[in-house]
């Protein structure tokens, strides 16, 4: 980001490289007695949409930095806990994106990849993470030092996403199908493919993530994450609204608290296919060869979950045994 927002880039990567969250919070405070931060909040209505996401990764990292990601910034008690100003700029870049809870991984961690090198044209997320090195846009390891356990985690789910972007297709394609038809059946047995793929990438990611130095702040962040249910990839996500696990188990609400943390459109988007893939579903109580495959596609994708589980146990437990041996199980 450029002019007056590159301030809001330097105080998120000191925030994030801060010790403890006490001084995040006093680099925060600074900011705002120095009239930086409603500077920034003045200029929020004049963002175009990809600066605005770009804004509201910053605002993000500060926020789980200081230990503020479970507040409501427009809530009458929030100014009491958090900074005033900082808390008017979070509600600003929330009106401008249309999304009041973005402070969780998905905003963390698939905003802040960016291709090493500079492609000759825009490219989205998903092509890039398959044909380019990539780079944090902010560190939550200090410059000069390897990059952490938070970081790679964030990195594997990016890649998770964008390996992902096949069952994504995929689930569309199943949205509408008769449990009879014949195509269901190809179509299952290729999502039950493609996780097994991703399954076999966050095994690759483990190993890295292992050797990764540990560092009890990025496992104190990521604990606050996981404490408001703000650690499921979309693309779960999409594969749980065509095959009826996980989050659905707790029936509307469930659903609704797993992806409050997603973007309005894409909300939208699995509302719709909770409703299209309906008839998909009815597998679960019917016999014959599709019904057979669609409890195999449930399976795998239990297995998915609960290997991306281990990865975030190993970057939440920084040099515990417990969080190797959790990793190697599901791997």
């Amino acid at each position: 980001m450029a002019g007056t927002w590159a301030g809001l880039s330097e105080l998120a990567g000191a925030a994030a490289t801060a010790p403890d969250a006490g001084t995040a919070r006093g680099l925060v405070a600074r900011a705002a007695r120095n009239g930086e931060l409603t500077a920034l909040r003045q200029r929020v209505s004049r963002l175009s949409p990809r600066n605005a996401d770009a804004a509201s990764l910053r605002v993000a990292v500060i926020a789980a930095a200081c230990g503020w990601s479970a507040l409501d910034p427009v809530a009458p008690a929030s100014p009491r806990t958090a900074d005033a100003a900082f808390l008017d700029l979070w509600a600003a870049v929330a009106h401008r994106i249309d999304h009041q809870q973005f402070v969780a991984l998905p905003t963390l961690a698939l905003q802040n990849w960016a291709p090493e090198r500079k492609p000759r044209r825009h490219l989205p997320i998903d092509q890039l993470a398959r044909t380019e090195a990539l780079v944090p846009v902010v560190r939550w390891s200090p410059q000069g030092q390897p990059l952490g356990r938070l970081d790679l985690l964030m990195l594997a789910t990016t890649r998770l996403e964008a390996h992902g972007i096949w069952l994504l297709r995929l689930a569309g394609t199943l949205a509408g199908r008769a449990p009879g038809d014949a195509s269901t059946g190809t179509a299952l047995r290729r999502l039950i493919r493609i996780q097994h793929a991703l399954r076999a990438q966050l095994r690759s990611e483990a190993a890295a993530l292992r050797a990764a130095p540990a560092c009890a702040r990025q496992s104190a962040v990521l604990g606050a994450l996981a404490e408001q249910g703000a650690l499921e990839p979309p693309v779960f996500l999409a594969a749980d609204a065509v095959l009826g696990t996980g989050g659905r188990r707790s029936g509307e609400g469930g659903r609704h608290q797993s992806r409050r943390h997603l973007p309005i459109g894409q909300r939208a988007w699995l509302t719709a296919l909770d409703r299209h893939c309906a008839p998909v579903r009815t597998l679960a109580h019917r016999g014959g060869p599709d019904a057979a495959v669609y409890r195999e596609a449930q399976e795998s994708l239990i297995a998915l979950r609960r290997t991306y589980a281990g990865l975030v146990h190993c970057a939440a437990h920084p040099g515990g045994s417990a969080a190797a041996d959790r990793v190697d199980a599901v791997a």
